[in-house]
């Protein structure tokens, strides 16, 4: 009789082991965290499968005129790339990137940071095994991949709308009066002065200035009824990618009748999107 107690009591203990999750299993989580890189700290948000190796999207958000909004932006980029994703098994991170009191660009540092510490850091730090990476960014921050395309290698960089483009342009706009004054161009008239006394300081900021050496594919989407400010630089952008000798494929995709937005909105662009991805994980 004590046998078969004992022998009933080892049967009972195998089926709780059985249903105990591994302590290794993976988990599917959504987090905020502060990470650090070369001292340069940024916000992150997280949206992890339940994988312990995954392929990663690192996404940028777009303009905002306070820092206290860009959490909430990232968090919204983070979902209209996943909604379009059609891939469920990648990681995607959105970055808070600052933009308050800063000069535009001066946050390349911040987007710099977030990359590095993705191929460098966040294996250990999440426990997991970080595969390939993809760049993506809308507005600014399609601005941010496609400079990042010019100083660090990745998988591929998708940019909707990137820009500014011309930032001689758009701010002499402003200092005429035939645009609204925004803080974009008020910050560099005070550091810089107007666009007619030192353009080159402007032209050196703007996405037109960064056209070449890209060192990853980059599929680069623009709705053409975007902004009359967008589209008039547009093709001198494009041709000058075009032109480039010492740049990695650069695609086009322009969506007649589809404006800022395309990427989100449009199915031509979201097929472009994803057909540009899953290429490049096979």
């Amino acid at each position: 009789m004590r046998l078969l107690f004992f022998l009933m009591l080892f049967m009972i203990s195998c089926d709780n082991d059985k249903q105990q999750p591994s302590p290794t299993s993976p988990i599917a989580y959504r987090q905020t965290r502060t990470i650090t890189y070369n001292n340069i700290d940024v916000d992150i948000v997280i949206d992890k499968p339940a994988l312990n190796e995954v392929d990663v999207l690192l996404v940028f958000h777009g303009t905002v005129l306070n820092d206290s909004n860009i959490l909430t932006a990232a968090n919204t980029t983070l979902d209209r790339f996943k909604d379009i994703l059609v891939s469920e098994n990648m990681m995607i991170v959105s970055v808070a990137y600052p933009q308050e009191n800063l000069l535009l660009g001066d946050n390349i540092v911040q987007a710099e940071a977030a990359l590095l510490w993705l191929k460098n850091s966040a294996n250990q730090e999440l426990g997991i095994t970080v595969k390939k990476i993809f760049l993506g960014g809308h507005s600014q921050g399609g601005y941010l991949v496609t400079r990042l395309n010019t100083m660090h290698q990745t998988d591929g960089v998708i940019a909707n709308a990137p820009g500014p483009l011309n930032l001689v342009y758009r701010c002499q706009l402003e200092e005429n009066g035939q645009i609204q004054s925004g803080a974009v161009c008020s910050q560099l008239r005070n550091v810089y002065g107007t666009t007619v006394s030192n353009p080159n300081a402007y032209f050196q900021r703007s996405l037109l200035n960064f056209t070449s050496g890209f060192k990853s594919d980059i599929l680069f989407i623009q709705g053409l009824a975007d902004s009359p400010i967008q589209m008039y630089s547009w093709p001198t952008f494009k041709q000058d990618i075009l032109n480039c000798t010492n740049c990695q494929n650069s695609q086009f995709v322009e969506i007649v009748g589809s404006g800022h937005s395309s990427l989100f909105e449009n199915p031509t662009a979201k097929s472009a999107f994803n057909n540009f991805i899953t290429s490049r994980l096979e």
